[in-house]
């Protein structure tokens, strides 16, 4: 994941009726016709109910983008 699949995450769930389940958005944000990166954002989420958009966005993980290396992270 990267910094920015929060904000993928809130545009592919623009219009999303809340309380959902994690399945619920996934299946949203495909008929939406949404790109692959906002779709593997939201597949990340924990398994569970989102009661608003909020929540989904605190919920997506969030890692640094760059290359893995040893002591941190490579940009």
């Amino acid at each position: 994941m990267t910094a920015r699949d929060d904000i993928r995450a809130e545009k592919a769930l623009q219009g999303a009726d809340f309380p959902a389940t994690r399945e619920d958005l996934l299946q949203y944000a495909q008929t939406r016709g949404v790109d692959e990166k906002s779709l593997q954002a939201l597949r990340a989420l924990p398994e569970g109910q989102y009661e608003k958009m909020a929540d989904v966005v605190d919920a997506v993980p969030q890692e640094p983008e760059g290359e893995d290396v040893r002591g941190g992270v490579e940009r």
